[in-house]
């Protein structure tokens, strides 16, 4: 991949990562009730959801699920059902925040794996790098090393981007002075998981 190919990727890329979605909820709502050290490991997942992708898409499933009706819903779905899962698991989040470098009740590998599993099931990140990775691949040249740059791009700037979402969650913990107002935020991150669900079940594949 050229530069000048790259370059506007990867601002397309930043743009991608920054705009609200189910991963940034996800990256908020892991540092408000883990902190930072904890809870950067959502910002890892999420990066590891969005290489899933890119490997879908790669190997040809990705055009599956943009043509074939069934299989496409069958992902929606899941996805819209575990966005709500999500959402009601942080409605129902204790009320008093986790301390920095407290143990959490999660386990270590469960902020990884729910970082992964919302980006690696949204059926919308399938059809928007069907749509989009096409315009910066040169068929010309060597597609294995261009996929390469693709996923280190992309995975570097959602992780960092990710990670910025984990630290500005965290610094509300020193905001927040009473289990009433941690209740209150977390429930807010509940109702934006749940409508994020929401959004995806009204999601339709452009014919």
């Amino acid at each position: 991949m050229t530069f000048d190919a790259w370059w506007p990727f990867f601002v397309a890329t930043v743009l991608i990562s920054l705009s609200p979605g189910p991963g940034a909820i996800a990256a908020m709502g892991a540092g408000l009730n883990h902190g930072f050290a904890r809870g950067q490991r959502i910002a890892l997942g999420l990066m590891l959801g969005v290489w899933t992708q890119l490997l879908v898409v790669g190997v040809g499933l990705g055009a599956l699920l943009a043509t074939s009706t069934v299989a496409f819903a069958v992902v929606k779905w899941l996805g819209v059902a575990y966005l709500v899962w999500l959402g009601i698991q942080q409605w129902r989040a204790p009320a008093k925040p986790l301390l920095e470098g407290k143990p959490g009740t999660q386990a270590r590998g469960e902020l990884l794996l729910r970082g992964w599993s919302v980006n690696a099931i949204n059926p919308k990140g399938t059809v928007f790098l069907l749509a989009v990775m096409p315009q910066f691949l040169d068929p010309q040249a060597a597609l294995p090393a261009q996929y390469l740059t693709i996923a280190a791009t992309f995975g570097a700037v959602e992780f960092a981007v990710m990670t910025g979402y984990v630290a500005l969650a965290a610094r509300l913990l020193g905001w927040l002075q009473s289990p009433r107002q941690m209740q209150w935020m977390s429930r807010c991150f509940g109702s934006l998981f749940i409508l994020a669900g929401l959004a995806l079940a009204r999601f339709h594949r452009h014919a």
